[in-house]
């Protein structure tokens, strides 16, 4: 009985992540990647075939999407995004043999620039390893009321 209440309240919890099939598709295109391809490619190898396998699971997939970083109302500058799925999921990819440590905040600090609030980092390294990040955007938290 234990085990039952156990595997419901993980049930239940998977089912509360923001964007969770959407992310659970990306993440099985990223090892169907991973695993055709094995590790050794530059990024952009990786990042094509992953955006052919998204498209072919009928996702829209934008690459090197631009975003504004804002500085009290003024536009100073622009970053790049590694790719955007169904106008919703920020993905970025790394191939490297060892994931840089600002990986995960450069991912964060994108989210923090969008009204977006979930991303992937795929690391396409040694061995096949994904991040989840995740950023509670200023429209969501108004809409909940938590707005101060």
């Amino acid at each position: 009985m234990e085990i039952v209440e156990l595997n419901a309240r993980l049930i239940m919890l998977h089912h509360d992540l923001l964007e969770s099939d959407l992310t659970r598709s990306v993440i099985g295109a990223f090892y169907e990647v991973y695993n055709t391809l094995g590790y050794g490619f530059l990024e952009q190898v990786y990042t094509l075939a992953l955006e052919r396998e998204l498209q072919w699971k009928g996702h829209r997939v934008a690459r090197e999407v631009q975003i504004p970083v804002i500085y009290k109302g003024l536009d100073l500058a622009k970053q790049r995004l590694d790719m955007l799925v169904d106008h919703t999921l920020i993905i970025e990819t790394k191939a490297t043999s060892e994931l840089p440590q600002a990986a995960t905040r450069q991912l964060y600090n994108y989210l923090r620039a969008t009204d977006l609030e979930v991303g992937l980092l795929l690391h396409f390294g040694p061995r096949p390893r994904f991040h989840r990040v995740f950023h509670r955007s200023r429209a969501s938290t108004m809409a909940n009321g938590a707005a101060r």
